[in-house]
């Protein structure tokens, strides 16, 4: 589902505790007032994992939020989720929001083509697979880019974006992508989220960063 993107600090959690062993480390675990983690910070002489949840929205994305559209909760509790892994020159940050509208789908998509065509050409996926053209951008992204490289697991998809998607925009370069990504329609609701992606440096290497 695409609430799925969304991750808990308690998923992370075990990245975080084996970070923790290694020497001079220093770890945080804030909760709510539920007693789930909210957020999860690790950091060590060579770097650190940080983690928060139900503090992002679509403009720390970058990104209008689609007007009426409200947040929405996925399987883990959680509406939005900022995991960034930092160890020296190695970054890599993922940020996810889901929210979800009564407007059709077609609406949605032509609201945030518009939005997204900030960063430069759009593509429009399925499957990970181009639908019409562009095929691949001035600055070298493809539908697969977001498949490929340094991951982290974002409630089991790769860099926060899951495998049942069933239409996703993207725009940006390589290392630094928006994505926009769309389930079938349920509940006689649009659901969709907002992704920014922001790869490790090697994953980049082509005409653009």
């Amino acid at each position: 589902m695409m609430e799925s993107r969304v991750a808990t600090a308690a998923g992370m959690l075990a990245v975080a505790m084996i970070v923790a062993g290694l020497s001079g480390c220093r770890v945080k675990v804030d909760k709510d007032r539920n007693g789930e983690e909210k957020t999860v910070q690790v950091d060590t002489p060579f770097g650190g994992v940080h983690v928060n949840t139900d503090q992002t929205t679509a403009s720390d994305l970058g990104l209008a939020a689609y007007p009426g559209a409200e947040m929405v909760k996925g399987d883990d509790k959680h509406e939005s989720a900022d995991v960034h892994l930092g160890f020296g020159e190695w970054q890599l940050r993922v940020r996810a929001v889901s929210y979800a509208t009564p407007d059709p789908q077609d609406k949605v998509v032509a609201f945030y083509k518009k939005a997204l065509s900030h960063y430069g050409e759009v593509l429009t996926c399925k499957d990970h697979e181009p639908v019409g053209s562009p095929r691949i951008t001035s600055q070298g992204l493809t539908c697969e880019d977001d498949q490929k490289g340094a991951k982290v697991e974002i409630n089991g998809h790769k860099n926060g974006v899951a495998h049942d998607t069933d239409l996703e925009l993207k725009a940006g370069s390589k290392r630094h992508q928006h994505i926009v990504g769309f389930e079938a329609a349920k509940d006689r609701k649009t659901h969709f989220a907002l992704v920014a992606l922001d790869l490790p440096a090697e994953n980049g290497k082509g005409k653009s960063d």
